[in-house]
């Protein structure tokens, strides 16, 4: 049997409790999860890449033990579904929180589908504990000092409060 091997890719600038969510979920569709941070040289991020690396290494271990050695953390520019046919996914997983990212996944998993078609993009539902978050609300609130720590896995507050402390 071939591996189920997947892709979720984000900007996971800081990752949140909702990706780590869609991350366990992601665990229980493939063999092997691709978190694919999505390097845009127009933008400037929070977090280097390397930060973002160690972020997610760091709180999936935390939330998955080893079951956490089969996400890998790569990078990519341009298309996602380039970066899925590099590591040979067969899986997109996309998070969602409410109606608004349903609608605009939905056109998204349809131009994918077209260009590759051997691509399933897996929709998962955001719990509401997590929905309402998201990584550009958690990077408001620490930048103005507030408490980040419901939003965030440990390791994340941690690096958020140390970097806005500077």
């Amino acid at each position: 049997m071939t591996d189920r091997i997947a892709i979720y890719a984000g900007s996971f600038d800081p990752l949140t409790n909702g990706h780590l969510e869609v991350l366990r979920a992601s665990l229980a569709v493939a063999d092997t999860v691709y978190a694919a941070i999505g390097i845009h040289p127009a933008k400037k991020p929070l977090f280097s890449f390397d930060e973002r690396v160690e972020l997610i290494e760091t709180a999936a271990f935390a939330a998955f033990g080893q079951e956490a050695r089969r996400i890998t953390v790569v990078s990519f520019s341009g298309l996602v579904i380039d970066a899925a046919r590099k590591h040979n996914a067969s899986i997109m997983i996309r998070g969602l929180r409410d109606g608004t990212d349903l609608d605009y996944e939905m056109q998204m998993a349809g131009m994918n589908e077209t260009m590759a078609p051997e691509l399933h993009t897996v929709f998962l539902p955001a719990s509401p504990s997590v929905r309402t978050i998201t990584a550009t609300l958690v990077r408001q609130i620490a930048s103005m000092g507030g408490d980040i720590r419901p939003f965030v896995p440990e390791v994340v507050a941690g690096a958020l409060v140390a970097k806005f402390a500077r």
